[in-house]
């Protein structure tokens, strides 16, 4: 199993201390999101990382990780695009979406481009079903999505 770096040892220290004691098992989210942003996945090792630290049985963190889609278990792209294909984005577009974006980027869902900067993905919910069809880039929502919408977003990333 891989130590935690004192870094993100400090992290989970910090985060640690806002909890009571008996709360340990209520942390198993936010250290699960504080691994991903350190290291932009999760392995399962780094599960049982985070199950020893806690004190809880590893199945606890293991399932958490791989049940909620906001986790990734594998290295992904330097912009990760999440299209929402539930019902309201699915009524208002998302298919075509998911389609223009595979065209446009020259890739399937659940690939990265080869230059490794983009990789798309589909999620059951982004909760956005007011303004569907969402899509979400790394930490920030696109809504109201159609092809020019995408090109344009596409072309202002970094």
């Amino acid at each position: 199993m891989t130590p935690l770096t004192p870094a993100l040892a400090e992290k989970f220290d910090a985060l640690r201390r806002l909890y009571p004691a008996e709360m340990a098992p209520s942390l198993v989210l936010p250290l699960l999101h504080c691994m991903q942003q350190d290291r932009g996945f999760v392995t399962e090792d780094d599960a049982l990382c985070i199950a020893q630290y806690l004190g809880v049985p590893p199945i606890q963190v293991v399932e958490a990780r791989s049940w909620y889609t906001m986790f990734r278990m594998q290295p992904g792209g330097r912009y990760v695009l999440k299209v929402c294909r539930n019902i309201s984005c699915s009524l208002r577009g998302a298919e075509q979406v998911v389609s223009h974006l595979e065209q446009r980027l020259g890739i399937r869902v659940g690939q990265t481009t080869p230059d490794g900067r983009f990789t798309l993905e589909t999620v059951e919910c982004l909760a956005s079903c007011g303004t569907a069809p969402a899509m979400q880039i790394n930490d920030t929502y696109h809504e109201q999505l159609d092809a020019a919408t995408i090109d344009r977003i596409l072309e202002d990333l970094p």
